[in-house]
């Protein structure tokens, strides 16, 4: 009668799947400690086949015995290259993340802007100040077409900046703010296509002449038959 996965044993750690489980249940049968702790470094190779990719990790393989203490219950009895994490640390529930309610005056400008405004009013230097207004601004209005799609004049990022930074902001003589198209271009990758059809054009072309000079006869060879076929 076959067997459904539902009716079997709850697999501890799932991503080592149920085969590795087999073995870590057998470990527990093995009578004699020398050969248990032979076994168990062979499981834990085994283990490490399965995510080669993780090898060079640190502490890769104590987090691999770690993982076969768990999936043993704890039961396992061999000598331990590694300190043993304890259950009641396994069972600690983690502490909860405090909700962030930042209360964001304009949304659609996002939380960095608020903090870049703040950067603004810490700023001494009066050349990094008047840089950090224009790389704020700059940001705005990405963060303006981003979110709403449509053009937006220069003239109300200013006014947003200065409703965001809470009074007249001395804007730097002449600034002007980047084009929509620059600040939502993207940068165009490669065409791999292209560039194989240009590789099976010129591979095809190579091709073709060599085969036009294997099968083009010598021209001596072609004089020779000429002259056979002349009656003698």
């Amino acid at each position: 009668m076959e067997e459904y996965n539902t009716q079997r044993k709850r697999l501890i750690q799932p991503e080592y799947g149920r085969n590795i489980q087999t073995m870590v249940d057998y470990l527990l049968t093995i009578q004699d400690r020398n050969e248990r702790t032979r076994a168990a470094k062979t499981v834990i190779d085994v283990m490490g086949n399965l995510y080669p990719h993780l090898r060079d990790v640190p502490d890769f393989r104590h987090k691999l015995w770690d993982h076969l203490a768990i999936m043993s219950n704890f039961q396992l009895d061999i000598d331990w290259p590694y300190p043993l994490p304890s259950l009641k640390q396994l069972q600690e529930k983690p502490e909860k993340i405090p909700y962030n309610n930042n209360n964001i005056k304009f949304r659609h400008y996002g939380v960095m802007t608020e903090k870049l405004i703040e950067a603004i009013h810490k700023e001494q230097n009066p050349e990094k100040k008047k840089a950090l207004i224009v790389l704020t601004a700059n940001h705005m209005k990405k963060s303006f077409l981003t979110w709403n799609k449509d053009s937006v004049e220069d003239e109300q990022i200013y006014k947003d900046i200065n409703t965001l930074y809470g009074e007249t902001l001395i804007l730097p003589e002449g600034m002007t703010l980047a084009a929509p198209k620059d600040l939502l271009q993207k940068k165009n990758k490669p065409n791999n296509n292209n560039n194989n059809k240009q590789n099976n054009k010129n591979f095809q072309k190579k091709n073709n002449n060599n085969n036009r000079q294997f099968h083009k006869k010598p021209q001596n060879q072609q004089q020779q038959n000429q002259q056979q076929k002349q009656p003698q």
